[in-house]
């Protein structure tokens, strides 16, 4: 069953489709580069509490926040790349 306008007017296809694709767009490049952000406030502040910890010879605790700042970075890395696709 076909469905017609008398405008031809397709409600499914027409320049919404384009605001709402370059909203989300919009949208997803402010969240990315929130989330860019804030991944390295966290990277940094898991390395200044890793220096902290080898400071007071706590040094698998130091080790365990210099790996999760490495693994916050590879989460950034991600978040650029998907960036980029914008």
């Amino acid at each position: 069953m076909t469905h017609h306008h008398e405008n031809e007017h397709d409600p499914h296809n027409h320049s919404h489709q384009n605001e709402h694709s370059l909203s989300l767009k919009n949208k997803m490049d402010k969240l990315l580069s929130h989330w860019i952000q804030h991944n390295d406030d966290h990277a940094s502040n898991y390395r200044e509490w890793a220096d902290r910890a080898a400071e007071e010879k706590l040094t698998a605790i130091a080790q365990r926040l210099e790996e999760a700042a490495r693994l916050t970075d590879r989460i950034t890395q991600t978040f650029k790349e998907a960036a980029r696709l914008l």
